[in-house]
């Protein structure tokens, strides 16, 4: 049994969710949309779907399982609750959306008609990350006592409605919350454009989670090369990760320890995590809630640099 998908908006990114969707054995590319009809047409033919240039249409004339929603994030909502509205379960890519309100649309959206709503917080499904939650969680590293993210690399042109702690941070925000399993209750962030005039491309961001962790994150379009690695210091152990080449390593008081990792696109873990949801019937790995949370935390940290203080999370 295969779930019939569809994609809205083929740009970068919406590309490479087609061509998974192709590839996967859980999934069928039935159709794909984007308002570029030379765009649209060509993914189309690469990989033998049915194209659109108007998402209500495919969504009427389909008969689709599932839907990654692709577009701007400025769009999300409005195009994640038409799906659902159609019946259609979504996957919307990270972040859920630009406002809270936006969020809250789509969750009840999701809700309301009782529909699968997957969030596309692709190092989620890193197996890096997924090893060392492995780690951590059998207590190898220890209680948690901080962690510090960076990630850093060049402007991506393609990104034109948000700033770097919208578009970056919110990977390592989410990631954070899964590995300490627990909300982010307090936010400090310094921010500023060097490049980007029009939104911040480079920030530092604290954050205090509930009970003793604390987290670090250095964000930025700034710098020639990519980086992107964690680490995580508990009591016991300190955790290494390296998102890109998928590396963990574990420094104790015995020595280095490497992690035997099996490498995956995470993009195919993902998606066929969203496929089993909707025919397993059971909740996607990354739903609407955690979306929220960490939409919150970003917005927390923009009205930290706003204000030039603390933000609380806590209600």
């Amino acid at each position: 049994m295969t779930a019939r998908m569809g994609v809205i908006g083929v740009g970068m990114m919406g590309s490479n969710h087609a061509r998974v969707y192709h590839e996967l054995e859980e999934t069928e590319l039935v159709a794909v949309c984007d308002v570029n009809e030379e765009r649209a047409r060509e993914i189309a033919r690469r990989y033998g779907a049915n194209w659109y240039t108007d998402h209500e249409k495919m969504l009427r004339e389909e008969e689709l399982d599932g839907v990654s929603v692709c577009v701007p994030t400025k769009y999300h909502a409005d195009v994640a609750v038409d799906a659902l509205e159609a019946g259609v379960h979504v996957l919307v890519e990270k972040p859920i959306a630009d406002t809270v309100e936006n969020a809250l649309r789509i969750i009840e959206a999701a809700e309301e008609h009782g529909l699968k709503l997957a969030v596309g917080h692709i190092e989620r499904f890193n197996p890096s990350v997924i090893k060392a939650k492995e780690v951590i969680s059998r207590g190898d590293v220890g209680d948690i006592v901080v962690m510090s993210a960076k990630r850093v690399g060049p402007y991506p042109p393609r990104i034109r409605d948000v700033g770097v702690i919208v578009d970056l941070a919110v990977h390592d925000i989410d990631v954070m919350m899964y590995l300490t399993e627990s909300d982010v209750v307090e936010v400090y962030a310094a921010a500023g454009s060097a490049i980007v005039r029009t939104r911040e491309d480079y920030a530092e961001i604290m954050l205090k989670f509930e009970g003793d962790p604390t987290g670090l994150i250095e964000v930025n379009w700034l710098t020639p090369y990519k980086e992107r690695r964690l680490e995580v210091t508990g009591r016991e152990a300190i955790l290494e990760v390296q998102y890109i080449d998928q590396e963990l390593r574990m420094m104790d008081e015995e020595g280095v320890k490497v992690f035997n990792i099996e490498r995956e696109e995470p993009l195919k873990i993902e998606l066929r995590d969203f496929a089993e949801a909707i025919l397993e019937d059971r909740e996607p790995v990354v739903d609407g809630t955690t979306g929220l949370k960490v939409l919150r935390t970003a917005i927390a940290a923009l009205e930290s640099v706003e204000r030039n203080e603390p933000v609380s999370l806590e209600d």
